[in-house]
């Protein structure tokens, strides 16, 4: 398993607010998606996408990223094709909002993973919407390990055993939830600082993470991790 990570410049064309922006940056992902019937069906198959990014860089201190400005997105995947596709696609594209301009592809190393930390809010849905109105701390803990085992499963065709230690800890960093706007509804997340085991596995599946993302609804631009070598 390899993890691309896609470095992509881009120019606004009007001004994005901070809550706004995973959903922007995924509309436009989902124009060039939308070019090709092979990723067209792609992206509406209901299955894992393993691909994840980050939301505009440099931060604004006002919430607001600027119209006439340049920003970059980090996007990863673990898929060598979609990789290309987005490469060779993404920075041709544009809508109201986004202009792409320039996109470099490199292959992050694997090397053994400490930690990893969110940028981008993660999220377990359940049916009363943020996870703490019906999980207790463990069951949302088991949720992000047993997804992250599930999108291992599918992607290589295995079913591993889940008897293994993920983490050693899991610190929350926000002390409130955090609003990510999807579809005209403020969907509630949180930021994680995750140290990963030692274990075979642990490390394995971390390192697809930085590809895949962490939680649901990582094509929306959540769950999106960084990391700390060992």
């Amino acid at each position: 398993m390899k993890v691309f990570e896609l470095n992509l410049k881009v120019f606004l064309l009007k001004n994005i607010s901070i809550e706004d922006s995973q959903e922007k940056i995924a509309e436009f992902i989902d124009l060039a998606l939308g070019k090709s019937e092979e990723f067209l069906s792609f992206h509406n198959e209901n299955e894992f996408k393993n691909y994840c990014f980050n939301s505009f860089y440099p931060l604004e201190e006002d919430g607001i990223y600027k119209a006439d400005k340049v920003y970059t997105i980090n996007l990863r995947t673990i898929d060598k094709e979609l990789a290309n596709y987005f490469n060779a696609n993404l920075a041709n594209e544009h809508n109201n909002y986004i202009k792409g301009l320039i996109c470099e592809i490199r292959i992050l190393p694997k090397k053994p993973i400490e930690k990893l930390y969110s940028i981008t809010p993660l999220i377990i849905k359940t049916d009363k919407g943020y996870w703490k109105n019906s999980l207790s701390i463990d069951e949302f803990e088991r949720r992000i390990k047993e997804n992250l085992i599930k999108k291992y499963n599918q992607y290589n065709n295995v079913k591993i055993s889940e008897d293994f230690e993920l983490y050693t800890t899991i610190l929350m960093k926000n002390r409130k939830p955090i609003a990510t706007t999807y579809k005209g509804r403020r969907i509630l997340g949180d930021k994680l600082s995750i140290v990963i085991s030692s274990d075979e596995i642990a490390q394995e599946l971390a390192y697809m993470a930085l590809g895949t993302g962490v939680g649901e609804m990582n094509p929306r631009g959540l769950g999106f991790v960084n990391y700390r070598w060992l």
